[in-house]
């Protein structure tokens, strides 16, 4: 029988084993607003391990106002995390570095080499939600220059960048890093359409959950359903596993 009704598109099961590696996140337990106690960094970190996560580097606040982290703050937090992990017998790969923001000292802990990295000296930082600062260009050129390869977290985030800002960005050496719950509209629909619109302008190199709590574990399962996940899985030029090692 002939049916003026078209069958509803239905998405693939997916999840996150393809890019391995989940490179931002705030699961060190009581070092910065994500994980208050080595129990919530657990209970993280077994949701996205359910969701196919195979390596995690955990990514603490480094801010000269309110998180003043350390070489020493961080190593003692992942030591923490790492013999409560034996100790459950949960067996998955925890490394740390760290999510640097852009205040007035980042230049000069660029200059000093004192940036947290991860993999092949790869360098996390974000930005003021408010602005733009003047010398971001300058001093991405002068991370390169040191040897370090930026990440920018979340630019879908900042309603002041637009795409061709951030394809600037890109070209200056920048990697760009989405946070996938962005994509479920966890941070508003303008969030939301940034990250599409980076999706398909193909200038998205790493994907994570910026996770800090069980609300976000439950968007970043949610996010799997969204198309634009699932194009990021399946079928585009991601750079997470490049940190496998």
């Amino acid at each position: 029988m002939f049916s003026f009704f078209k069958k509803k598109d239905t998405l693939t099961p997916v999840n996150y084993e393809s890019i391995a590696v989940d490179m931002h996140s705030h699961v060190l337990p009581g070092i910065d607003d994500g994980a208050q106690d080595v129990s919530q960094s657990i209970d993280l970190i077994v949701r996205m391990m359910e969701s196919g996560i195979k390596k995690i580097i955990a990514t603490p606040h480094v801010m000269a106002d309110y998180y003043r982290n350390t070489p020493e703050t961080i190593g003692n937090a992942l030591a923490i995390l790492k013999t409560e992990l034996k100790r459950q017998m949960i067996d998955i790969e925890v490394e740390a570095a760290a999510e640097h923001y852009f205040d007035e000292t980042f230049e000069a802990r660029v200059n000093e080499h004192k940036l947290f990295t991860m993999g092949d000296n790869y360098a996390l930082f974000e930005l003021s939600f408010i602005s733009l600062p003047m010398n971001v260009i300058g001093v991405i050129t002068r991370m390169k220059e040191l040897g370090y390869k930026p990440i920018l977290a979340h630019p879908e985030r900042y309603s002041y960048l637009d795409i061709e800002q951030l394809k600037n960005l890109r070209d200056w050496g920048c990697d760009l890093q989405i946070n996938t719950i962005s994509l479920t509209g966890y941070y508003g629909k303008d969030a939301k359409k940034m990250a599409e619109a980076m999706v398909d302008n193909e200038i998205v190199d790493f994907i994570s959950s910026d996770m800090h709590h069980l609300r976000h574990a439950s968007a970043f399962k949610k996010a799997l359903d969204t198309s634009y996940v699932q194009r990021l899985l399946q079928d585009y030029p991601l750079k997470n596993t490049l940190l496998l090692k």
